[in-house]
């Protein structure tokens, strides 16, 4: 099992670790990581793992291994593999991560200005976008950015706590995804709450305090179908 480092604190970029299986396909599964696995519409980490003798391994994905036990560090091919018991580094392309983090934040922001169901959604580098089922258009990319701004410029406190599975069971209304849902299997659901604004169950990483999601602006508003709007967005 992989300690999911990021889960705790995700502004950790680099961490010793210990390899504890190198896959067939090069994949690299460590005791534990920094790298987000990739999952919930926000991709996986990219980075590098630094051996003792200061070569770097690129890792060009994340992901949860097939039983969810472990977290795989994807590779690119021919690339010098360690053994397993092998210490390394693991390090984040910091700069990446930090604008998803951003982003994602600033997505479930906007889950509270559009308050409809989530049909599905995305994160990129520097930009996002969910899909809402929304019968009626007439959307003003003007004002839902004016709205994001306001939320962005309370610099709510972004904080997390956990709760049950029974516990969410008993509260659906927290769950606002239709098509993916929160994390589960271990027997507790992760909670991001953004201070007076917003309180639902994501596995995903985010900034501490609404502010640092600075600029964000709504670029285009998507007919998907019938009933179905997305709504994209991109920081500064």
């Amino acid at each position: 099992m992989t300690i999911p480092l990021f889960r705790d604190d995700a502004y950790l970029r680099t961490t010793p670790a210990v390899v504890r299986e190198v896959r067939p396909d090069g994949g690299i599964v460590l005791d534990r990581t920094v790298f987000y696995a990739q999952g919930g519409g926000q991709p996986g980490d990219v980075g590098v793992l630094r051996r003792a003798n200061g070569n770097a391994i690129a890792v060009t994905n994340t992901v949860y291994a097939p039983d969810r036990n472990g977290i795989v560090h994807l590779t690119e091919a021919g690339s010098g593999l360690p053994q397993t018991g092998d210490e390394v580094t693991a390090e984040l392309d910091w700069e990446r991560r930090y604008a998803r983090m951003r982003v994602h934040t600033a997505l479930h922001l906007l889950s509270v200005v559009l308050p409809y169901p989530v049909t599905g959604g995305s994160i990129g580098n520097g930009e996002g976008r969910l899909d809402f089922d929304i019968q009626e258009a007439g959307l003003d990319k003007a004002e839902l950015t004016e709205k994001l701004a306001t939320f962005v410029e309370r610099d709510a406190p972004v904080t997390f706590s956990w709760i049950t599975d029974e516990e969410l069971d008993a509260n659906p209304g927290l769950v606002k995804t239709m098509s993916v849902k929160p994390p589960r299997g271990s027997g507790r659901v992760r909670l991001v709450a953004i201070e007076g604004i917003d309180l639902q169950p994501c596995g995903g990483t985010h900034v501490a305090r609404t502010g640092e999601i600075g600029p964000v602006a709504v670029t285009d508003i998507e007919k998907k179908g019938k009933q179905n709007r997305r709504v994209r967005i991109r920081l500064g």
